[in-house]
């Protein structure tokens, strides 16, 4: 334990005189009053969670929660990774770090909480972020701070980040990986260009960014929607006819988020018609869901976590009930983005469960290859499988030595839930810049 010597208190015990400095103890570095000791039915582990808020705007009252867990071993000499979960408006401590690829899962009764043997701590250090304000327990004093947007929400995470640091300032100059998934498309992309923009800017610190991953991420509508309804009909979920009527009365290129408002009825008509037929939910098994949410809304369970500290007047929710956030953002092209990372030279992964309906990898792969054909990157890695444990883990392509698209077979919307192992070992590839293994060999009998 270090200890400042800041309006020092001083204990005589036992013939020792100990220092202590209230308020400005921490624990290798780390701040102790956000030190989780234990979580409730939590089993044993030999790593340390911080949980806690991070204020983004005193005058507004406007504070992000985040939870922050070491990798599993080695932490010092692993990274750090930051995970955001998408919607928008979508918990990143209940879907990531929770559900998907933190330690721990809800245990069957909501009360207590099961190892996830598949974590992504086994590779990296991890830290998860409920944001923008309004979403989980983060908040603001200022209710019209609810209605926003990616602008401010990137803007904010950059202040985060940098306060966060302030707290862990001995993980500043460790490589940072940005990883999340879904509407994290936009989330995650947005945040590399304000890093990447602030590292310009700065003459002090500056972030070591080593990585963006994004999963199943919405980057562009014109791909991206069109590749839902592709995938209900080579999956048979709807029939020839009513794809024909959507691909004959929808123009996708004018597509707008989250309602085709400039479409004709006919087309509302048939999309209407496929969700009917389709009945798709994108989240995950029904009891996994009432677990985290009896869990999280647990007294004991937020004041363990320093969680909740203004008493929010209402439940810890998945998805915010509260966050009034731009429709209308959604329609940004996130390609031009995705194009300024690479030309940073920061290595960037797009993977995707090739069973998820929801952000499909068909509109997904289309949009890597034209990144790539923009960049004028040649392919460095032909289109072909991976492998994991002498079985195929899915497919993936690479083009110059910064671009790569991979797929996770077996794997729906949220890749780390329903294919852990084979998540995991991506992570890790990732994380440690090696590429997908593209051989396997088979035991002699």
């Amino acid at each position: 334990m270090q200890m400042g010597f800041h309006h020092p208190l001083f204990l005589i015990a036992f013939g020792f005189i100990i220092i202590l400095n209230i308020g400005n103890i921490n624990v290798n570095g780390h701040p102790i009053e956000d030190l989780v000791e234990n979580l409730p039915g939590q089993p044993k582990v030999g790593f340390r969670q911080y949980a806690g808020y991070v204020d983004v705007d005193e005058k507004a009252g406007r504070s992000l929660f985040y939870y922050f867990v070491e990798a599993e071993k080695d932490a010092d000499k692993l990274p750090l990774t930051l995970w955001l979960n998408g919607g928008p408006g979508c918990s990143s401590i209940g879907g990531g770090a929770f559900t998907e690829l933190g330690p721990f899962f809800p245990r069957g009764d909501g009360r207590g909480l099961r190892r996830n043997t598949k974590s992504w701590n086994k590779a990296s250090n991890l830290l998860f972020i409920e944001s923008p304000a309004g979403v989980g327990w983060s908040y603001s004093n200022k209710s019209s701070d609810y209605t926003c947007g990616d602008d401010p929400t990137a803007k904010d995470m950059l202040t985060f980040m940098l306060r966060w640091y302030e707290k862990f300032s001995e993980l500043k100059s460790k490589p940072l990986f940005l990883t999340g998934e879904s509407y994290a498309g936009h989330y995650i992309p947005q945040l590399a260009n304000v890093i990447l923009d602030y590292n310009k800017q700065s003459k002090d610190f500056k972030f070591n960014l080593k990585g963006v991953a994004i999963g199943n991420p919405l980057l562009r509508l014109d791909r991206d929607v069109p590749a839902v309804y592709e995938y209900y009909w080579s999956h048979g979920m709807i029939s020839d006819e009513l794809y024909l009527r959507i691909k004959e009365h929808c123009n996708f290129d004018d597509y707008e988020f989250p309602v085709p408002h400039n479409e004709p009825i006919s087309c509302n008509q048939a999309i209407d018609e496929a969700y009917k037929v389709t009945k798709m939910s994108v989240g995950v098994d029904v009891c996994m869901t009432s677990e985290r949410y009896f869990y999280f809304n647990l007294p004991e369970v937020q004041k363990a976590l320093h969680a909740n500290r203004t008493n929010l007047p209402y439940e810890w929710t998945m998805c915010s009930d509260v966050l009034n956030y731009s429709q209308s953002d959604g329609d940004t092209d996130m390609l031009p983005s995705l194009k300024n990372i690479i030309q940073h030279d920061v290595p960037l992964w797009i993977f995707s469960g090739d069973q998820d309906s929801v952000v499909p990898l068909i509109g997904s792969r289309t949009l890597v290859r034209e990144l790539a054909n923009d960049l004028n990157l040649k392919t460095t890695v032909a289109y072909g499988a991976w492998f994991h444990k002498g079985q195929v883990g899915g497919w993936q392509v690479e083009y110059g030595d910064k671009l790569t698209f991979a797929t996770v077979r077996g794997a729906a919307h949220m890749v780390p839930y329903a294919q852990p192992s084979r998540a995991l070992h991506l992570f890790s590839s990732f994380v440690h810049g090696r590429r997908l293994p593209n051989t396997t060999r088979f035991p002699i009998s």
